[in-house]
């Protein structure tokens, strides 16, 4: 199976250095016009500059390829709306969307300033929604779509000094775990990926040699699933060092203790069993949870 993206046209976001040029350099590759979005700032969101994106045109346009720089912010409103209809008017449709721009603010949570929260929040989160957004009735309307959010280990697990970027990384995955529903009936497919990946994001916070083996281009065939015409939908997809693995939120089968005599004390007590995992499952949707409850709820309790 080869895997081609003939007469596709994709956006990708933070697209001027990193994950974003690995992932827009091989939709290219596969024959996808790009828009490369960089708004050319520092690793901490200061400045701008466009030339990053033309850089990466310039690369992909050596490929014998089609492409076109964006330097839009994707927070600002008015700078999201100038990128989808720039890229209308270039290419005509939009049909794969890769949320990747990106900044990091990094303080334990005693020293961080709100603004420094917001400002994360404000990129990864909105700078997720916003275009989306954009390009969700160009999508419907085609009757086809495929968007990736990009997550992290920070947002699944936690990672010292980032509840920030934590917070924004998990928004993210609630983000598509809704659009995922709501993108059904239109083939829209929406992904999640968590990357592992030694970038200009990333340098200071790995060991050299990581380098050599965490690179962005070990990534980039997992995204090319995920923006594919035969993409899942609903995934989180982590991936590193050539290594790709699933990642999902599950439950616990749960237990009944009653609604009359119920205490913190009788959680407390069953809590182990509360908490055994060895009959988890994963839910496609929230109601499927609401429905467990209800079954557990009509049973009889435990003791």
């Amino acid at each position: 199976m080869s895997i081609r993206f003939d007469g596709k046209v994709a956006i990708v976001t933070g697209a001027g250095g990193g994950l974003g040029r690995s992932h827009a350099l091989e939709l290219a590759r596969r024959g996808a016009k790009v828009v490369v979005n960089d708004l050319g700032g520092s690793r901490d969101g200061k400045g701008g500059s466009s030339d990053a994106a033309k850089a990466v045109v310039d690369e992909i346009k050596a490929l014998g390829g089609e492409a076109i720089a964006n330097g839009s912010s994707v927070t600002d409103d008015a700078g999201v709306e100038h990128m989808v209809k720039e890229t209308i008017d270039a290419f005509g449709r939009i049909d794969i969307l890769i949320n990747n721009a990106g900044i990091l603010r990094d303080k334990s949570f005693t020293k961080m300033e709100f603004g420094d929260f917001e400002l994360v929040v404000d990129v990864h989160l909105f700078g997720t929604v916003k275009p989306t957004k954009a390009v969700w009735p160009i999508m419907r309307e085609q009757k086809y779509g495929r968007i990736v959010v990009t997550s992290s280990s920070s947002g699944l697990y936690g990672n010292f000094g980032q509840t920030n970027y934590g917070a924004a990384k998990l928004g993210v995955v609630g983000f598509i775990n809704t659009l995922k529903l709501e993108g059904q009936k239109d083939n829209i497919h929406c992904n999640a990926l968590a990357p592992v990946a030694y970038t200009r994001m990333t340098a200071d916070l790995m060991p050299p040699e990581a380098e050599q083996m965490l690179t962005p281009e070990s990534v980039t065939p997992g995204v090319i699933y995920l923006v594919s015409e035969d993409a899942p939908t609903g995934q989180i997809l982590c991936a590193g060092a050539g290594v790709f693995a699933a990642a999902r939120i599950e439950e616990s089968a749960g237990l009944y203790l009653g609604r009359d005599g119920l205490s913190a004390e009788k959680v407390a007590a069953h809590w182990a069993k509360i908490t055994d995992f060895s009959n988890a499952t994963p839910y496609f949707q929230g109601g499927e949870q609401t429905g467990k409850f209800f079954t557990l709820a009509s049973g009889k309790p435990v003791d």
